[in-house]
């Protein structure tokens, strides 16, 4: 039986070809930037689609393209179409929500077993039915906490108890794992973000500069627990808006203070209350979490750009930064236990893999 010839595709050379593409992940509403050739070929905008969900184009040029993520797109392949040629397809990392109709103005906190909690803070003054859910690892949502005023920050401490503060009452709770709320401390002036050294003391920021340090004590002889002690930590100057805090394994605590400049700084506070600038030049920086390297990602905007933005660690030099999630509304993060992370803009919560561990944060 005689061979048949083999058929070769020749791909058509006017057909765009994509290169690459970043940043690493997007939330709907964000934008991935793609290089390559023939991408703007003609007076005709090529189209652009997530698997079948057609996008738009934010920009367009020969060898770049701003594609922004449309709601309803999942991880898919990304393509463009140009006078009838299909380009090559690149992976897209899209993250998908989780949880929305919520109130959330910094990080979302996981705890030991993958349980994600995150706020409904609420206008100011006023009391929400809800005001903490929980998110178990098989994405069932459940009110954990209830009428809470103003919820800020949240974070948990070794023993697995939920501290939340609250901005308009300066005071932070304790829930435990159960659900049960207790006052831990009053007179936190306007209470922000917080986070736990590894000795198990307590930092919170009050909007009007001040760091607090809480110490707890020991507790009574009837078991009851102690009020903690109260110090001044450090003094920054006020915020327009909230602190957010994050420790590194040195034991630095790291504040951002988000305000309207598009140049604002990163504070590193030293375990004796010195302070410094780590890194300067994002906008409006927000919630902060490290991997497990000592990478520091944080909601800003860097260079115009909106997301989620890596400094990298570095033992020399100075730190360098790249924008490695878009996102137009994000306002904090945490890392999960399998690589993947939880993205918070105001309204939503969102799950991408990222392939990151994260650092544990108690």
């Amino acid at each position: 039986m005689p061979l048949l010839p083999t058929l070769r595709l020749h791909p058509d050379p006017d057909a765009p070809h994509l290169d690459a593409l970043t940043p690493s992940a997007a939330i709907p509403g964000g934008s991935f930037q793609v290089t390559g050739s023939n991408l703007l070929s003609s007076a005709t905008l090529p189209q652009a689609f997530f698997g079948e969900i057609p996008a738009a184009l934010d920009l367009a040029r020969p060898t770049r393209a701003l594609i922004r993520v449309p709601d309803g797109a999942i991880s898919s392949d990304l393509s463009l179409r140009s006078n009838g040629a299909f380009s090559n397809t690149l992976h897209a990392n899209v993250a998908v929500p989780m949880a929305d109709d919520l109130h959330i103005i910094s990080n979302p906190a996981v705890d030991a077993e993958g349980n994600l909690f995150a706020m409904v803070s609420g206008p100011r003054g006023q009391k929400v039915p809800v005001s903490i859910y929980r998110i178990a690892r098989d994405l069932q949502i459940r009110p954990f906490a209830h009428d809470l005023m103003n919820i800020s920050a949240l974070a948990f401490d070794r023993a697995g108890n939920l501290f939340a503060s609250s901005r308009s009452e300066g005071a932070i709770y304790r829930i435990t794992p159960e659900g049960a709320v207790s006052i831990f401390a009053e007179g936190m002036g306007i209470a922000t973000g917080i986070a736990f050294d590894r000795e198990g003391s307590l930092y919170v920021g009050d909007r009007s500069g001040t760091i607090f340090k809480l110490t707890p004590r020991a507790a009574s002889a009837s078991g009851a627990t102690a009020t903690p002690e109260i110090f001044v930590f450090a003094t920054l100057e006020p915020s327009v808006a909230f602190y957010h805090l994050c420790f590194r394994d040195d034991g630095t605590l790291l504040v951002t203070a988000p305000g309207t400049s598009s140049h604002q700084p990163i504070y590193a506070i030293s375990p004796t209350g010195d302070i410094t600038t780590f890194f300067q030049g994002l906008g409006r920086p927000q919630g902060m979490a490290l991997d497990a390297d000592g990478n520091l990602y944080i909601a800003a905007s860097l260079q115009g750009d909106r997301g989620i933005v890596r400094i990298w660690n570095s033992a020399t030099g100075e730190p360098r930064a790249e924008l490695t999630v878009a996102g137009n509304d994000l306002v904090g993060l945490c890392f999960l236990d399998d690589g993947c992370a939880a993205l918070a803009t105001h309204s939503t919560l969102f799950h991408v893999d990222l392939g990151i561990e994260g650092r544990p944060l108690v």
